[in-house]
């Protein structure tokens, strides 16, 4: 880290500087080191800070900033696992053995203020801005603290964003007791019915209020908020959300469209490629254009084996070829979901009909091949825009959290998927949860929908492929995107000004 300070220290005083706190999560961390790369790119030096175990986890990304001279430093910090009663190692959410223990992780993460606190100014040099990712409420005081500007880091939609503040607003889930009964959106414009138990949030949870207090608090009092989506996807709901929000909202997405190169895209975010990106490509290479889809639920869900053997099922039945990626603790060798999925893997592939993954595959490069023309998603919105870049319907399939509000703006108002039925939301702690369990006919029929060649899907191909393509012009110089992370580093320039005595505040 030495060198790196020591580089980025000499040239603070001409460029702005911004320290970025993500949330220790696969799916946080991944787009803000997208961001921090963009920023680099577009003059500002930026520290990113980190921990051990999540430094190795994006090793390849480090490895791969620091070989190209991006003024990029990242800060390991000690995580307080021991202080917050977790595990050894457990330093992100997908680490955790049980969700119970996710209020506890997010307890812990403003045990590490005081160590940045101690770096700011010695090894690192004071920021012209902070960028966290919502949870992190403490960098709030922070900021105020170094007299310098607090911009909020969101990682969903922005749909979902303005969905739950208007719900917030309206109070609507204190009128609403049954977890199943129906309720309409507010102030969208047209119609679109939701259940309490979709949209209620990890935060909203008993014993949850007084972080969710601080989260909110630090809302209000951010700077600016930044988003990875972008204009043209959501231009009506990014515009209620910045009236709604009274801040500076910066739409710079997609985030992962910064990886341009093979190599990135293969190895974004993973240390090492479990299935190597070019044997999966040979053998999509062998397959007609859009005949394959694609299965994948992200770093957190977990299908138990009742689930695992219906969407087996499902794919059989509907005749499809398929990669379909599963967890290696889902089928853990010697368990009944393990034998189940090792001879179900070898049947497909003997049948030429599918690759079944375990652990991890290079999504984007997967989506990006022209032999895919489906994609099966929990609807986490790294992976939906992932799609939307790469021209792809999905099947939408949301398990918690923000998906199921994402899963109703791809499904009706973008109307690019095809939703698989999923009513019930599934946290990795109730994975077992019986009712919860998707039948393999919705399976197998949501997969014939999405990979249907009539005009109803190729609607949805022609409408994913068109937002693909406004995604990648506003990513390009001078699209909204582009713009709009220029107006990100002007903001922190003028902060920088003004402290530097060149401006009157």
């Amino acid at each position: 880290m030495a060198g790196l300070t020591t580089t980025i220290t000499a040239a603070a005083a001409a460029k702005p500087h911004f320290i970025l706190i993500p949330l220790m999560a696969q799916g946080h961390m991944i787009p803000m080191v997208d961001m921090a790369c963009l920023l680099a790119d577009g003059g500002a030096l930026v520290t990113f800070i980190t921990t051990p175990v999540n430094a190795a986890r994006i090793r390849p990304s480090i490895n791969r900033i620091q070989a190209s001279s991006l003024p990029i430093c990242f800060v390991e910090l000690r995580f307080p696992s021991a202080e917050a009663g977790l595990p050894p190692g457990c330093e992100n959410l997908d680490l955790l053995p049980d969700s119970k223990l996710n209020k506890p992780f997010v307890e812990s993460l403003p045990l590490l203020r005081s160590q940045l606190e101690l770096l700011v100014g010695d090894q690192i040099p004071i920021p012209d801005g902070i960028i966290s990712d919502s949870k992190h409420a403490w960098a709030s005081s922070m900021a105020r603290k170094l007299c310098v500007p607090h911009i909020i880091f969101h990682g969903p939609s922005c749909f979902y964003l303005h969905s739950t503040l208007s719900i917030k607003r309206h109070k609507i889930l204190d009128r609403i007791k049954d977890e199943f009964e129906p309720f309409v959106l507010p102030d969208l414009p047209q119609r679109i019915e939701m259940v309490r138990a979709q949209v209620e949030r990890w935060v909203d949870s008993p014993t949850w209020e007084k972080l969710r207090d601080e989260c909110y608090a630090a809302e209000e009092a951010a700077d600016g908020i930044v988003i990875n989506t972008f204009e043209e996807l959501e231009p009506w709901c990014i515009e209620m959300y910045r009236k709604a929000t009274g801040k500076k909202v910066w739409p710079i997405g997609p985030l992962s469209l910064y990886n341009r190169e093979m190599e990135s895209r293969a190895r974004r975010g993973n240390e090492v490629p479990v299935l190597e990106a070019e044997k999966l490509q040979r053998w999509l290479d062998e397959r007609d254009e859009g005949s394959v889809v694609f299965i994948s639920f992200g770093s957190l869900a977990r299908n138990p084996i009742a689930q695992l053997t219906e969407i087996g099922c499902g794919l059989e039945a509907a005749g499809v070829r398929f990669i379909w990626v599963v967890k290696e603790a889902e089928v853990e060798s010697g368990t009944e979901a393990g034998k189940w999925m090792e001879e179900f893997s070898e049947r497909s592939e003997r049948e030429k009909k599918g690759i079944v993954v375990k652990g991890w595959a290079p999504q984007m490069v997967v989506l990006s091949h022209p032999a895919v023309g489906g994609f099966m998603t929990h609807c986490g919105w790294n992976s939906i825009l992932e799609a939307i870049c790469a021209g792809v319907p999905m099947a939408t399939w949301p398990h918690f959290a923000d998906q199921f509000l994402n899963e109703r703006l791809v499904v009706e108002v973008l109307g690019i998927g095809v939703p698989v039925g999923a009513m019930v939301p599934v946290k990795p702690a109730d994975a077992e949860r019986k009712e919860a369990v998707v039948g393999r006919e919705k399976v197998g029929r949501a997969v014939e929908k999405l990979m249907d060649g009539g005009e109803e899907g190729e609607g949805r191909r022609r409408r994913a492929r068109e937002f693909g393509e406004r995604g990648r012009r506003a990513m390009e110089e001078g699209g909204s995107s582009y713009e709009n992370l220029k107006g990100v580093i002007e903001y922190a320039c003028g902060h920088k000004n003004r402290r530097n005595g060149h401006l009157k505040i």
